[in-house]
């Protein structure tokens, strides 16, 4: 008579493999090529903050976006773009801000020195 728990048997089919695991991937072979998301690079937080404060504070834009040139430089980060977009229209808005600044002067001063406006 045979032993039923004998593992040498050859009447019993092999146990099927080992279900896999919620939340694991499944092993492939190591040549073949993977199809998973491309990873995602960070990018620079300077650079958003320099374009979109350059809309609102000319210079802090220019500031930032000059920071976040040098940090994407030395990082390798995402946002070069972002940043010299922030410049752009940064420089712009102060070279504007500028100009009207004058404008603004010579008009008082106009207005002043040919006596529509009294100063007490």
């Amino acid at each position: 008579m045979t032993d039923p728990n004998d593992p040498n048997r050859s009447d019993v089919p092999p146990p099927p493999p080992p279900a896999p695991s919620y939340g694991s991937a499944p092993s492939y072979d190591a040549g073949a090529p993977s199809y998973g998301a491309p990873a995602s690079q960070k990018t620079n937080v300077l650079a958003i903050v320099s374009l979109v404060s350059a809309f609102f504070i000319s210079l802090v834009a220019i500031i930032t976006g000059h920071i976040a040139l040098s940090q994407i430089k030395k990082t390798g980060e995402q946002g070069r773009g972002l940043a010299i977009a922030g410049l752009i229209i940064g420089y712009v808005g102060l070279v504007v801000g500028i100009i009207v600044a004058i404008v603004w002067f010579a008009v008082i001063g106009a207005a002043i020195s040919s006596g529509n406006i009294t100063t007490y």
